[in-house]
């Protein structure tokens, strides 16, 4: 028996074993593969339509730690044809919940948290901070742009993806050195986003929207690509920041471009790290004052200024009547401003500050359009910005919220 031949000596340390009782084992080979890293990351999907079904589907393979999934809108038919986790009897139930529990059932090592919400008003910045990365399953610009902004202002990559019959295409973006979705935003993107409000800047009654026509095959594809850039991501791997990969499946065509940089583009905005304070969204605008006061050194009258433009009232110029309204802008449908007494079109009340000692400081942060877990932008008259975090909202995310409503 020769040396090579003994079966007591010790294996080389580089010998590849493979443990097929491991969920994993298969993807520990790949070399620059990290478990561990995988086990412990973040990650945020926007969406649980047909995009967000094969993302979270492929994020539950690979084994995530922790998933946030948000969606507004409730399982429907149509969803059956291009939705993986999605069944007939889900129909009529929040789509974030059913993506979540499917995907459970695909790995039940991973932490799922539902939210049923709408990404603009209901979902904090300090969840973006939170996570490490950001997966958008959008269907319109206006949400894009939003989740470009609350990225930038907390430094967190993000992987955007667009479908369209069997056309793709998928973006990175990483702040703050990449171009971001609104440096290639054209005027025409602008005048699509304002068509979405009237005059007086409210929403107008939506048709068709989000109802382009997909394959779930292009879903399948962008979805995959997505979750592989994030998985790059989550790795530290070196990945094409400010790119689009665009696929066209009547040709079969891949290329990537590159996207322009502007160095005057309004989402280039970043927030330093913020103090966090141990009260939640319920707290009133004057205990938020009273706990900046508490933690700086500030003197001067303060304001909160709102991400979230807020409708206080609506008022009818002809007859003077005035109807409390306490939405976020976004909220607040064009139909809703008429005047119930002479049915004339009526003048809404728009509030982007809250001063010190005004009416509003005694209304709750959540009634003034602070969703959970949000980063508060205190400033002092006359001096700079303060962020802080409503870090007594955090234990809601272990469940999330709005899944009841």
């Amino acid at each position: 028996m020769t040396e090579r031949d003994r079966t007591d000596d010790p294996a080389p340390d580089d010998v590849l074993r493979i443990d097929d009782d491991d969920r994993y084992g298969r993807l520990r080979l790949i070399s620059w593969w990290r478990q561990e890293r995988l086990a412990a990351a973040k990650v945020l999907v926007v969406g649980a339509g047909a995009l967000g079904n094969e993302v979270l589907k492929n994020l539950a393979l690979v084994g995530v730690g922790t998933i946030y999934v948000i969606d507004f809108d409730d399982v429907e038919p149509s969803n059956l044809s291009r939705s993986v986790l999605f069944r007939a009897s889900d129909g009529g139930l929040p789509k974030a919940r059913v993506a979540a529990r499917r995907a459970a059932e695909i790995n039940p090592e991973v932490r799922y948290v539902p939210i049923r919400g709408d990404v603009l008003n209901d979902v904090g910045l300090g969840l973006f901070a939170e996570v490490d990365v950001v997966i958008g399953c959008l269907d319109n610009r206006e949400a894009r742009l939003w989740v470009n902004r609350q990225c930038w202002k907390t430094g967190t990559p993000w992987v955007d993806a667009g479908i369209q019959e069997i056309q793709g295409v998928v973006k990175v973006f990483t702040p703050p050195h990449s171009a971001c979705y609104e440096c290639a935003m054209t005027a025409r993107d602008y005048q699509l986003l304002n068509l979405r409000y009237s005059c007086p800047l409210l929403k107008r009654d939506e048709i068709l929207a989000g109802k382009v026509p997909t394959a779930p095959t292009i879903a399948s594809m962008m979805g995959a690509l997505q979750v592989q850039e994030a998985l790059k991501l989550l790795h530290g791997m070196p990945v094409e920041g400010g790119s689009a990969l665009v696929f066209n499946g009547v040709g079969n065509q891949f290329y990537t471009t590159k996207l322009p940089f502007r160095d005057d583009c309004l989402s280039h905005e970043t927030y330093s790290d913020p103090v966090e304070l141990p009260i939640g969204n319920g707290a009133t605008v004057a205990a938020l004052f009273d706990a900046a006061r508490r933690v700086g050194s500030v003197s001067g009258p303060l304001h909160l200024t709102l991400d979230r433009e807020l409708v206080e009232a609506v008022e009818c110029p002809r007859c003077g009547g005035r109807e409390e309204v306490m939405r976020p802008r976004t909220r607040v449908r064009q139909a809703e401003a008429e005047c119930p007494v002479c049915r004339e079109p009526g003048r809404p009340l728009i509030v982007s500050r809250i001063d010190e000692g005004a009416p509003l400081a005694g209304r709750s942060l959540a009634a003034v359009g602070l969703p959970p877990f949000d980063v508060a932008r205190v400033e002092e008259e006359g001096g700079e910005s303060r962020f802080f975090l409503l870090a007594g909202d955090r234990d809601g995310l272990a469940s999330g919220w709005g899944l009841d409503s």
